[in-house]
């Protein structure tokens, strides 16, 4: 840290006071002391105060702004928000910041940067977000530029419920480095409850990173105390993941028939707080409690079967249900078990942690511990994320959600989805649960409502085209609209019938093309379909449109992507890179969207 000079013996205050004055200013950041001189110069302000001054200080000539690139790859969100965030707090420190997405970054350019901070998300079982998968692939080739005097520092989100934590951001981090970068601050990797750690470890970053001269910048942050904050350049939601909305539940429905093997609940929230705003495409985040019965066994498990209060702490706060490998080294440490321990070695936990939960671990290697012991062990309940299933426009004051409860048998024990059966099980129609917005600007209606758009779901993927059409359907948007959805069963799985039927008469929708995969003996996906009306389809991509996927990524998603591909190719003979090439130009203009899980 750049030394700070103390106050002078003569300045305007007592001897006590120069003391207490000069702890606070060595010990404070450079972003902490400009905040403190905007807030003093805009307290003086509010109070008349600098009308009156004595002496005027005497005007710096500006000092040259510090070029920092920060660079992001994301899959939902989250490191996209960080980097929007961290610009803001470069401007304060005498930075000239830009933000550079993955999916649109230069590589031979970011290797240039003079100062480059990343922020990366793995996604699934160790990959870059979709998408940054080209960056990354250019980054780890052989012939990838070098970069001699690039001062970097790379944070990484990820989840631990996933063997491979935070690889990408590992695997960056590390490359940087062999290409002749200088790490100025060390990678952190953090989980899902990541927030209040990525704001101190930014704060950290910009500091090391941050001229000599910043603690002398001429920046002043103005502070008006009488008007309201003005909204974020980024638009972040006032309801966030660490500010979310008490929500009460007006309507809990199953909309599957009684001979279904299905459970797919219509949720919707009537949120009375103002200011509680989203756009379809976006996803709703919803803390759900846990299943009393699973807390009890853990508790049981553990030797703590009679503590009550931590009973409670562990329905409403902490995630019993993960088993990964900051646990199993946790425990492993804690009770010196060295058959715990061997569960770290190569491959073993991945083979005993196969649809097992964290209770598993417990009954097969019981060891009584202190509550104190037993909470460090767990991490906090995280927030489960849902495409929302309505238009703001069509439900003021409302959001829909479409929830497929997860049941399961495996190891001897009946298994349920946490945030799915907490709804399905535990809730009705007057519940009050916490909910939050998560924008999804990558997964959005064309701005242009007369735009055609294709729209490809299976089950609960279907979710978002409500609200797509439903938006459509207000705005008064004249583009066609074509929707593939899959389920199992026409007579008992095909949710919202009715209302897409309406939408057909109505003609905010303008075709529907289904595939129902046990109605027949061969089976019959959405992927068929598209196959069997493509070159409809290419007409519809010729005048413009948008093709959007949601649903599972190692299934449905995988296979439609690879049967666009294969249409796209027919036009060159069948030659599926051509038809890849295709497909990843429309990703780069925005028209091949996907929401995958």
């Amino acid at each position: 840290m750049t030394a700070v000079p103390f106050l002078p013996k003569n300045a305007p205050f007592t001897a006590e006071d120069i003391d207490v004055l000069n702890q606070l200013v060595q010990r404070s950041t450079p972003l902490q002391r400009s905040w403190l001189s905007g807030f003093l110069a805009g307290l003086d302000a509010a109070q008349g105060q600098l009308a009156g001054a004595a002496i005027a200080p005497a005007p710096q000539a500006p000092r040259p702004r510090q070029p920092l690139t920060i660079l992001y790859g994301s899959e939902s969100g989250n490191t996209e928000t960080l980097a929007l965030k961290a610009k803001k707090l470069a401007a304060k420190l005498n930075f000239d910041a830009k933000v550079v997405d993955m999916a649109d970054a230069d590589l031979s350019v970011i290797a240039k940067a003079k100062n480059l901070i990343v922020y990366i998300s793995t996604w699934g079982e160790g990959d870059p977000p979709q998408r940054a998968a080209d960056f990354h692939k250019a980054l780890m080739a052989d012939d990838a530029p070098r970069f001699e005097g690039v001062r970097f520092a790379v944070l990484a989100l990820g989840d631990t419920a996933y063997v491979n934590f935070c690889q990408t951001g590992r695997q960056i981090d590390a490359r940087l480095e062999a290409l002749g970068g200088t790490r100025v601050a060390d990678r952190q990797d953090l989980d899902l409850d990541f927030q209040k750690a990525a704001a101190a470890w930014t704060d950290k970053a910009l500091e090391v990173i941050a001229p000599a001269d910043t603690q002398q910048a001429t920046t002043v942050v103005h502070v008006d105390f009488k008007s309201a904050p003005a909204a974020d350049d980024d638009d972040e939601p006032r309801f966030t993941a660490e500010n979310p909305v008490e929500a009460e539940i007006s309507a809990l429905i199953n909309l599957n028939g009684t001979g279904s093997s299905r459970e797919t609940w219509h949720v919707e929230f009537a949120i009375a707080e103002e200011g509680f705003v989203y756009k379809p495409g976006d996803a709703i985040g919803l803390y759900p409690e846990n299943d009393p019965g699973l807390a009890e066994d853990l508790l049981k498990a553990v030797g703590l079967a009679s503590d009550a209060a931590l009973k409670l702490k562990l329905i409403h706060g902490f995630d019993i249900t993960t088993l990964s490998r900051p646990l199993v080294d946790g425990y492993a440490k804690l009770t010196g078990r060295k058959d715990v321990a061997k569960l770290l070695e190569e491959g073993e936990l991945a083979r005993f942690a196969a649809d097992r939960q964290l209770v598993d671990l417990f009954e097969a290697f019981p060891e009584k511990l202190t509550s104190d012991q037993f909470v460090k062990l767990l991490r906090p309940l995280p927030g489960r994320l849902y495409s929302v299933a309505s238009s703001l426009k069509a439900h003021p004051g409302e959001a829909h959600l479409l929830v497929g409860a997860v049941r399961w048998t495996s190891h001897g024990r009946s298994r349920n989805g946490v945030t799915s059966t907490y709804l399905a099980d535990r809730c009705k129609v007057g519940t009050k649960a916490r909910i939050y917005v998560k924008p999804n600007k990558h997964y959005a209606l064309p701005a242009d409502g007369d735009r055609p758009i294709i729209m490809i779901g299976a089950g609960t993927g279907v979710a978002p085209y409500r609200g797509f059409i439903e938006e459509r359907s207000e705005n008064g948007d004249k583009g066609k609209s074509w929707l593939f959805f899959g389920e199992r069963n026409f007579s008992n799985d095909f949710l919202y019938q009715l209302e897409w039927q309406d939408h057909l008469a109505s003609g905010a929708l303008t075709r529907i093309d289904v595939a129902f995969s046990r109605d027949q003996p061969e089976k019959i996906y959405v992927q068929h379909r598209l196959w069997e009306r493509r070159e409809e389809l290419l007409k519809w991509l010729d005048d413009g449109a948008h093709i959007y996927v949601c649903g599972d990524e190692k299934g449905m998603a995988k296979d439609v992507d690879t049967t666009l591909v294969k249409i796209l190719a027919e036009a060159a003979k069948g030659d599926e890179e051509v038809g890849r090439a295709k497909l990843k130009e429309l990703a780069k203009a925005n028209r091949y969207q996907r929401d995958v899980y």
